[in-house]
């Protein structure tokens, strides 16, 4: 592996939803660059000649419900705005694995789309471990929209808006769930994840299973909103950017939970 290819590898770009156009380029635009740096990077690897070259190419994973063409397209309008590059649609039908081998040599990043969370998990349940194994091995960036965010958690928060039976966030949020579900994830980040926060009034969730002890860390994030991991230098901080903010959930010494709340320009410690 070059150390080209070393420096893009485990940039994780986590985004909490929103379609606000003006800010395309801040929530979406640093994963195309990480996505360019490592095609250019798998280019001099295999010492082809260096330069801009063709626009790079971004796997769109989308667990389809019927309107699987229909979200790629929004989809790729917004990946286009904020920045030259290929989106490629992989739809998985529910119920069905994503395949890794659908990330072939060309590719230069994934990103994993928005939709029912617990069907995407269930979507790379099996394939998990190799997707995150092949994402490091070949230094590609790994973006995360709603749920494909959630998806980047070692534990996914996949739904559910009660507690033994006691609401913790608006019914609406429950992801066709009724308790609070945590499920193995990529692993790609340490801590847990949730999304659409301010909007949709996850924070309570996410404060619900970091105080019952099932995540020791989570993050929630607003719409319109990104969180970068693992940037270059490898200072095991995560940056915020966007209109909204990041909310850090931690333990609270003596009992409770600690939340912290970080907004454009800002970083926490990812541990």
């Amino acid at each position: 592996m070059s150390s080209g290819t070393k420096s893009s590898g485990g940039r994780v770009f986590l985004i909490g939803g929103g379609w606000e156009e003006t800010v395309a380029d801040v929530v979406h635009g640093p994963f195309l660059r990480a996505a360019r740096a490592a095609s250019e990077a798998s280019k001099a690897s295999k010492a082809s000649v260096s330069g801009s070259g063709p626009a790079p190419r971004v796997l769109c994973v989308i667990v389809d419900e019927g309107d699987g063409a229909e979200q790629f397209a929004r989809y790729e309008v917004a990946l286009r705005k904020a920045g030259d590059c290929t989106p490629v649609p992989v739809l998985v039908p529910v119920g069905e694995r994503f395949e890794v081998g659908t990330v072939t040599e060309d590719v230069a990043g994934v990103f994993v789309c928005g939709g029912l969370t617990p069907a995407y998990q269930e979507a790379f349940a099996e394939s998990s471990g190799p997707l995150s194994a092949l994402l490091r091995e070949r230094g590609l960036p790994y973006a995360g929209f709603s749920a494909g965010a959630a998806m980047a958690s070692r534990d996914a928060v996949v739904g559910g808006w009660l507690v033994d039976g006691v609401a913790v966030c608006p019914p609406d949020t429950a992801e066709d769930l009724e308790e609070l579900e945590v499920r193995p994830g990529l692993g790609l980040v340490p801590f847990g994840v949730d999304n659409h926060a301010a909007q949709w009034g996850t924070l309570g969730r996410l404060a619900a299973v970091v105080a019952d002890g099932r995540l020791a860390h989570g993050v929630a994030i607003d719409e319109n909103t990104l969180l970068e991991v693992g940037g270059e230098g490898g200072d095991g901080r995560a940056r915020v950017a966007g209109r909204g903010r990041a909310h850090s959930v931690r333990p609270a010494p003596g009992g409770g939970v600690l939340v912290r709340s970080y907004g454009d320009g800002e970083s926490f410690p990812v541990s």
